[in-house]
């Protein structure tokens, strides 16, 4: 600032700051004003100011502070904000001359004499209703209350009920030094800084802007629209903007809340969402498909939940309207432009709707964090989460992260801030000291839903169900009646398995298990198990002798898995599980817990099928160990109980779903592998036996597997195969010989047939051999002798061409009304003729013989045919 009158209340103040006037020397001259320090020499030419005023290349402007004071002063006597920005033309207001206007007034204390502006500018403050004189408080949950920073009830914030009057003393301190990093109203906004991080909007090279056009709104949402503007205008966050090559419209949308259930006109229950009000939104469509994508990554939910489990406090912190304390570029400032009934506006800070706004707050958060992230805090998009197991550790937690805030100039909501609580909702996860578990209002929403009405309301509840998938196990299994709904052509039919499914999944949910969070330093526990449509597992580790769950994971199987066989499915249970929780598992010791013995030796056997052995080498990369699932409830001898518990009468028609592949007969003597299995099983031998027959009971062992409910052979072949009882013996034998795929075989191909099935008896086959003996048609019509047929001599062939067969090939497909192939072909040089025939009559053969034989290569001493009456018509 120079001073070039004798009044020293006008001076002369230049565009650019002159940071060094030590040693200055002002030359004047030929209406050139030069100012040269050290080296460098800036020129002011008054003439070209004067020819060109507007022109926004120069880079030096004289003003006089009066009248740009005054000017503002008149801007502030109109009616409203929303008419000063309006009625103010882009060249009379400039966005980087209000931006410097706005810098050097704040050093500048030499017009506090023009008190009638600040007089109105105060009364317009006080005409504002959008600007609340206090601040309106919600009823809060029974375990959280209200407390204030100052004392005069002002600066509310929510803290835990539960802290002690020392505790409670400790957070107020540590919130009072730091509450600049708090915000009560959008005023408070102070904008992170754009040297910090900036949101640019980067475009395709073959992208072409687009203008559109402003859409019709009603009076309501006009209004709202306005208020919406009014509001940015006032907090300095858009300026009007007229030559800008993007414009996008303004949508007026419901602002929903939770779900609920509602009666309609017909007295019918149907889900529905709150509506508290209404939202501004920019259709930001166009812009985005012209933008190119930043792929910047989220973090995963369930690992940051497993990470915040188990902590004794809690701060949730939410960021003030985020995305607005972040600066847009200048330079695609104009992109942001948008349409509405008071003009076209442009944002300084990123709007919500931008494709990359995301990517853009994650990277700036984590670069605010980088040092505290997964130590003390938890970041995602504008949400943190400070944790501390004991009180003391997470204020301090708490302190260095308002402290960041106030460096970075990053603003809390005081309204979704809740400090030092001991459990709270985390992306739809109620996390505590316990673990994880789901939303208690989520489930109370989703067990109101009425049963669906159509595909729609189908696929809606399995979205809702499936956000909480990982408490429920063997999801995929209960859901698949209500999955198959979901394919393409095919009819709604709501029928009772669907009804089942659909109340089982909303009983799981409510009762949903408390998922703990993984210990690295000890091992992992697996639990597979397969169906004949599904498999599952359960991910959990073992605490004071105690099984805790992690996780629970389940798969519909595929057209083709339906038809492996049981080891196959098994095997592959346990893959997916390794699969599924690959990020846990790698580098850990792994326990694996499966009710299919032969798992185990799989990984032992030299030759298999090639995908079980593609499949045993995926498990090498693991620190495996394959367990037998054991317990007091898997004992053979309670489930031979079971099957000689009581008859099964005729009322008693119902099997449990949990054992499809169980029958459950009424048995009148004990399976001859009854002491075989419960040694097996339990270790144990009745007493009254004699030495000889526990001898062949500890000889025999060797050669039988048990995996609960069923016993297993190992053959001479190394194979095992399923021990059964005598009368699901013959049931056995008939499939395998007198079923239409079973062929009728002698005794020792049917005993084969049993054992490549995968069963095994004692006495098999002697059973076989009876069975093949006593079968009906295999005594009328197997094995007939043939004594009025001569016996076959050998073909005497002496010249080429003397000894021809002949025959008819089809019918095939008919082509040009041709049916049959008549083929001849000559024994000695193999020589072959063919024609195409429509028919297979004599006519046909003779022509075919005259035209193509006879003519050709003479008559044939012998003709060979299969005797058909087109061969041997007279």
């Amino acid at each position: 600032v120079m001073d070039m009158e004798e009044d020293s209340a006008i001076p002369i103040f230049l565009g650019r700051p002159f940071m060094k006037i030590a040693r200055a020397i002002i030359d004047v001259k030929n209406g050139e004003f030069k100012l040269r320090v050290h080296d460098e020499v800036i020129t002011f030419n008054v003439f070209e100011v004067m020819t060109h005023p507007n022109d926004k290349g120069a880079c030096f402007r004289m003003d006089v502070l009066d009248e740009v004071v005054l000017e503002a002063t008149q801007k502030l006597k109109k009616s409203s904000s929303l008419e000063c920005v309006l009625t103010d033309t882009m060249d009379e207001l400039d966005e980087e001359d209000v931006i410097e206007m706005s810098e050097c007034l704040k050093h500048l204390n030499t017009f506090k004499e023009i008190s009638p502006s600040d007089a109105n500018h105060e009364e317009l403050k006080g005409d504002n209703t959008l600007v609340s004189t206090k601040t309106e408080l919600k009823i809060l949950p029974i375990h959280l209350k209200y407390v204030f920073l100052e004392p005069n009830g002002e600066k509310p914030i929510i803290i835990s009920n539960s802290l002690s009057q020392l505790e409670e003393e400790k957070l107020i301190k540590v919130l009072q030094v730091h509450k600049e990093a708090i915000g009560w109203s959008i005023s408070d906004l102070k904008g992170i800084s754009p040297a910090y991080c900036m949101h640019k909007i980067n475009m395709e090279s073959d992208y072409r802007p687009v203008a559109q056009p402003q859409r019709r709104l009603n009076p309501i949402m006009k209004e709202e629209v306005r208020k919406e503007v009014l509001k940015l205008l006032e907090a300095g966050m858009i300026y009007p903007i007229s030559d800008s090559d993007w414009v996008s419209p303004v949508q007026v949308v419901p602002k929903k809340g939770g779900m609920t259930v509602i009666t309609n006109e017909k007295n019918e229950l149907i889900p529905t969402r709150t509506v508290t009000g209404w939202r501004m939104c920019i259709d930001y469509r166009k812009l985005n498909q012209a933008t190119r994508k930043d792929h910047f990554p989220l973090p995963f939910m369930d690992q940051m939940l497993e990470r915040l489990a188990g902590q004794a406090y809690y701060c949730f912190l939410d960021g003030y309207s985020g995305y607005n304390q972040f600066a847009v570029n200048p330079e695609d400032q104009e992109k942001t432009s948008f349409t509405c009934p008071f003009g076209v506006f442009a944002y300084r800070r990123m709007p919500f709707g931008l494709c990359n706004a995301p990517a853009t707050f994650q990277r700036c958060m984590l670069a605010i964090f980088a040092d505290l992230v997964e130590k003390c805090i938890e970041v995602f998009m504008d949400d943190f989460f400070v944790f501390g197991s004991s009180f003391d550790v997470c204020l301090e937690n708490l302190e260095l992260v308002l402290k960041r805030c106030i460096d970075t100039n990053l603003v809390l909501n005081w309204e979704k801030c809740h400090f030092m609580v001991q459990k709270g909702i985390v992306l739809g996860h109620k996390i505590s000291a316990r673990g994880i578990e789901v939303d208690k209002a989520k489930v109370d929403v989703i067990e109101k839903l009425p049963p669906p009405i159509n595909v729609k309301g189908v696929r809606s509840f399995l979205r809702h169900t499936g956000f909480y998938r990982r408490f429920i196990k063997d999801f995929s299994k209960i859901a698949k009646p209500l999955c198959t709904l979901l394919n393409k052509d095919q009819p709604f039919l709501f029928d009772e398995e669907c009804m089942k499914a659909f109340l089982t999944l909303k009983n799981k949910l409510t009762t949903a298990p408390v998922i703990v969070a993984p210990d690295w330093s000890e091992s992992f526990e697996l639990m597979c198990d397969a169906s004949d449509y599904a498999v599952g597992a359960v991910l959990g580790q073992r605490r004071n002798k105690v099984f805790h769950s992690i996780y629970y994971a389940s798969k519909v199987l595929n057209g083709a898995q339906l038809n492996y066989a049981t080891t196959e499915k098994e095997l592959l249970a346990i893959v997916y599980a390794l699969e599924k929780f690959r990020a846990y598992l790698i580098g850990s010791k792994v326990i694996v817990y499966t009710d299919h013995a032969a798992i185990k030796y799989l990984l032992t056997k030299a030759e298999s099928k090639p995908r079980l052995i593609r499949w045993v080498l995926l498990l090498q990369e693991f620190n495996l160990e394959i367990k037998d699932k054991k317990g007091s409830e898997n004992l053979v001898a309670d489930h031979l109980l079971r099957l000689v518990n009581e008859e099964v009468t005729c009322k008693e028609g119902e099997i449990k779903d949990e054992f499809p592949d169980e029958a459950l007969l009424s048995v009148q003597e004990r399976p001859w592998f009854a002491d075989m299995a419960n040694f097996k099983a339990t270790g144990i031998i009745l007493e009254d036996y004699t030495w000889q027959q526990k001898k062949k009971i500890f000889r025999d062992a060797n050669y039988y597997v048990w995996d609960d409910p069923y016993l297993f052979k190992v053959g001479a072949d190394n194979l095992l195969r399923w021990c059964v009882a005598q009368d699901e013996a013959q049931n056995i034998l008939w499939h395998c010989h007198n079923s239409p795929y079973g062929g009728h075989f002698n005794g020792e191909r049917t005993a084969a047939k049993v054992l490549q099935s995968g069963f095994f008896w004692p006495t098999l086959f002697k059973d076989a051999y009876d069975h093949a003996r006593s079968c009906d048609r295999c005594q009328r019509i197997g094995n007939i002798s043939k004594r009025h047929e001569l016996p076959l001599q050998n073909m005497l062939e002496v010249e080429v061409f003397d000894c021809w067969g002949i025959d008819f090939m089809g019918p095939l497909p008919s082509s040009y009304s041709n049916e049959y192939i008549l083929v001849a072909v000559d024994y000695v040089s193999k020589w072959v003729e063919a024609v195409a025939a429509q028919k297979n009559d004599a006519k046909t053969v003779i022509k075919f013989l005259k035209k193509n034989i006879f003519s050709r290569f003479g008559v044939p001493r012998v003709l060979v045919s299969d005797g058909g009456t087109h061969f041997c018509n007279s």
